[in-house]
C-alpha cells in the first residue's frame, strides 16, 4: 500500500471516530453521498484550482495557501491543473485579477483548459489572537467545486483548525511564572507555521471529498461519514 493511501485511510478513520464524537444536535453527521449526489453523478477526473480569494486580515495569506492546495487535492485522486500554468494562461486572456476569474462562468474554463471542474477557495481566517498570556491561531478555508459542464456547485465544504499558543505549562501562579507563560507565549506566536497548519485545515476539507477516478478509494466511500457542513 502507498505511503498516500495509508494515509488517508489513517486520517479516514481517525475523522470518522472524531466527527463521531463531536457530532452536535443541531449538525450531526452525513454520508457523502447524501451531502454531494451531484459530485458523485458528475464523477470530474481533472480540476481547476483558482488562486484563493482572501477575506482575512492577512496580506500574506494568499501566497501561502497557495503553495499547499495542489498536492492533497492530488492524492484525493484528480488531476490538478499547475496553477502556474493556469495563472499564465488567464494572463494570456487578459484576465489577471483574481476577483475576475471569480465573476467568470465556469463552462469558460473548459473552452480554456478542457477541465471537468473548478475549484474555488476563500481564506476566511489566517488570524492570531494575542493577548500577551493567551494566543490562538486560526486557520480557515471555505471551497467549492463547480461543474464546466452545468455551471452549478457539486460540492462544497469548510476546513478550520484553531491551535493554542498560549504555552500554558500548567504550572504555580506568581510573577514570575506569569512573565514565563507570556514569553513562552511570544515564542510559540512568532514561531508559528500558518503553512503546516493550513495543509492540516486542507486535510480536513478534502477529507470530505469524494475520492478521484486515481484513487483506490473511487466509487467506495458513498456511505463514510462526515461532519454536516
Amino acid at each position: 500500500m502507498r505511503a498516500g493511501q495509508l494515509l488517508y485511510l489513517l486520517f479516514a478513520g481517525v475523522s470518522v471516530l472524531l466527527f463521531a464524537g463531536c457530532a452536535g444536535a443541531s449538525s450531526g453527521l452525513v454520508t457523502k453521498g447524501e451531502a454531494f449526489p451531484k459530485m458523485y453523478a458528475e464523477d470530474p477526473r481533472s480540476i481547476l484550482v483558482l488562486p484563493p480569494m482572501n477575506e482575512s486580515t492577512a496580506a500574506e495569506a494568499k501566497d501561502y495557501y497557495m503553495t499547499t492546495i495542489e498536492m492533497p487535492l492530488a492524492q484525493t485522486g484528480y488531476y490538478v491543473f499547475p496553477m502556474e500554468l493556469v495563472a499564465e494562461v488567464m494572463k494570456q486572456e487578459g484576465v489577471y485579477d483574481t476577483e475576475l476569474l471569480y465573476n467568470t462562468p465556469a463552462e469558460k474554463f473548459y473552452d480554456y483548459f478542457g477541465t471537468d471542474a473548478v475549484m474555488y477557495t476563500r481564506i476566511k481566517k489566517w488570524d492570531v489572537a494575542y493577548a500577551v498570556v493567551a494566543s490562538s491561531l486560526t486557520v480557515t478555508i471555505s471551497s467549492e467545486i463547480v461543474s464546466t459542464k452545468t455551471n452549478e456547485k457539486i460540492w462544497n465544504y469548510d476546513g478550520s483548525v484553531t491551535v493554542d499558543l498560549s504555552g500554558n505549562s500548567g504550572g504555580g501562579g506568581g510573577l514570575g511564572a506569569l512573565l514565563a507563560q507570556a514569553i513562552s507565549t511570544a515564542i510559540n506566536t512568532a514561531a508559528a507555521d500558518y503553512v503546516e497548519y493550513a495543509r492540516v485545515a486542507n486535510a480536513r476539507l478534502f477529507f470530505a471529498l469524494p475520492a478521484g477516478p486515481y484513487h483506490p478509494a473511487h466509487g467506495l466511500d458513498q456511505g463514510v461519514e462526515i461532519h454536516r457542513r
